[in-house]
């Protein structure tokens, strides 16, 4: 439906709620208004929890931290996921892993530095947190393929930004996918800058979707700010790889509000103006506008729900610092099997240094 009538090469975009809430119903995917109502307010949950993140970095209780706001329409594309389906996210998609079952305390525990913050609780199919631009994208293929050789059911999704498409392992990945038709879903949120770099500059190419031509699968460019785009071309391309027709690439144009992350000074590069003049697309007040259209949503509604997220958001960050803190050795712990001698020197002397290895507190 989506991704053989939006044609990349001829500059099509799949655009289904526009700026003032209305729906294309030609287009519409099945999204009925009650899960509408409950995607946005995860909306505001992404929100809340971005914002708090930020505060929480600016009062030194948090390290370096990648805000989202601008891109709340985007982490939506986890509620397409099935039982079955996985999650690679790269370091962005905090409402994503949030939306997919990871408690919100833990993933603020692995932005304070926690290593128990990549430990997800019980059997949820969501990887790390990726640091490294694009190396997900070669794991995601890996699980992928592991899928189908195994022939398990299922597809992956995995998440990474307009930048990480200059880089070879997100190339390389698609090649494979392509050669070896995976189950894999690739999501670029292009929210224009790879840091301080514009998307001008990082590609010659029109269009980042267009780039699936060349290893033999669909691709799309859809607007990221619109939840209904999101959760059509994400559902179609799952259910397209679940069942074996391989890859497909689904650019979500968006637009990052804030820095790329705290330790990045956006008005280095670009002005407020640009900043504002691209308030009005925040897919917030698309999805607010369509349900009150609707008459679905009231001021009372939005009063209750911001209290409810403020709550809940207030809740998760006493939870993240309630748990003791780690014993300082674990830092060694989780990369090599068998410690190299150089980093047991350095454990040794840490340890030393500290009086025999007893917690920080």
């Amino acid at each position: 439906m989506y991704l053989d009538r939006f044609d990349p090469l001829k500059g099509e975009r799949l655009e289904i709620l526009d700026a003032e809430g209305r729906v294309d119903e030609a287009l519409r995917p099945d999204l009925p208004d009650g899960e509408v109502r409950r995607l946005y307010g995860w909306l505001h949950r992404v929100r809340a929890a971005d914002r708090m993140a930020l505060a929480l970095q600016r009062e030194g209780r948090m390290g370096t931290y990648a805000p989202m706001e601008g891109q709340e329409a985007c982490q939506m594309a986890a509620a397409a996921l099935g039982e079955a389906d996985w999650l690679v996210p790269s370091y962005r998609e905090t409402g994503a892993m949030w939306l997919r079952g990871v408690p919100l305390a833990t993933l603020y525990r692995y932005w304070i530095g926690d290593e128990r913050g990549s430990v997800w609780p019980g059997e949820l199919q969501v990887l790390p947190v990726a640091i490294p631009v694009g190396s997900q994208a070669l794991h995601a293929v890996g699980l992928a393929w592991a899928l189908k050789l195994r022939k398990e059911p299922g597809a992956v999704l995995v998440f990474f930004g307009d930048g990480a498409t200059s880089q070879g392992e997100v190339l390389e990945a698609m090649n494979f996918a392509g050669v070896f038709q995976t189950p894999t879903v690739f999501f670029c949120q292009n929210n224009q800058y790879a840091i301080s770099v514009p998307r001008r500059r990082q590609t010659a190419a029109r269009t980042i979707a267009q780039k699936a031509v060349a290893f033999g699968f669909p691709g799309i460019q859809i607007y990221g700010n619109d939840l209904f785009s999101v959760i059509g071309a994400v559902g179609e391309a799952l259910d397209r790889a679940r069942s074996g027709q391989g890859p497909a690439l689904i650019e979500a144009l968006t637009y990052r509000l804030g820095p790329h992350t705290t330790a990045d000074d956006p008005t280095r590069y670009r002005d407020e103006a640009e900043v504002e003049r691209m308030r009005p697309f925040d897919p917030l007040r698309r999805v607010r506008a369509y349900l009150e259209g609707k008459g679905l949503w009231s001021e009372a509604d939005e009063e209750a729900l911001a209290a409810e997220v403020r709550a809940e958001v207030e809740r998760a960050v006493e939870e993240t610092y309630a748990v003791p803190e780690p014993d300082p050795s674990v830092i060694f712990d989780h990369t090599y099997a068998a410690l190299p001698p150089y980093l047991q020197r350095q454990k040794e002397e840490l340890l030393g240094s500290l009086g025999g290895g007893a917690g920080r507190g």
